[in-house]
Parts: structure tokens; sequence; C-alpha cells
């Protein structure tokens, strides 16, 4: 299982506001997909995927959250 915490996207960046989850809860997700959208001081950015497998949000969008804090797991089909 790989857990996907809020990204540090800039040096200043100390918490981040999901703006869109581009994939379904419980959907697969591949090695490299763009599955968020991840808004900052300066500038709206996508997030891949850094492993394949079935995506559980954790954090829906609509949300602002620190750098670090778990948003999401995937976890590899076995």
């Amino acid at each position: 299982m790989a857990n996907v915490e809020m990204p540090r996207m800039s040096d200043n960046m100390t918490e981040g506001y999901i703006e869109q989850w581009l994939v379904a809860d419980n959907s697969y997700v591949t090695l490299g997909q763009e599955i968020l959208q991840i808004e900052t001081e300066k500038a709206l950015m996508t997030y891949e995927a850094e492993s394949a497998g079935e995506i559980k949000i954790i954090v829906p969008a609509g949300k602002s959250v620190e750098i670090g804090v778990l948003i999401a797991t995937i976890t590899e089909k076995s």
C-alpha cells in the first residue's frame, strides 16, 4: 500500500487546497496518472500517482490540508 500525502509543491508552501480529484474513489490508477489538482498560493498544479493500484480517497475536494497529511492510499492489486 502506498500513502498519498499532501506534497510540498514549493519551498514556502505550508498547506494545499484540494481543488479536484481527477479520479473516482476506489478506481484503479496507473503510475504517473494525473490524480489530483492542488491549489497553492501561486498556482493550480496537478499531482501524479507514484504507484499503481486502487485509490481510496481520504480527504475530499474542497479542503485545505497541511503538508504531509495523508489524503489517500493506493493499494496494489494482488
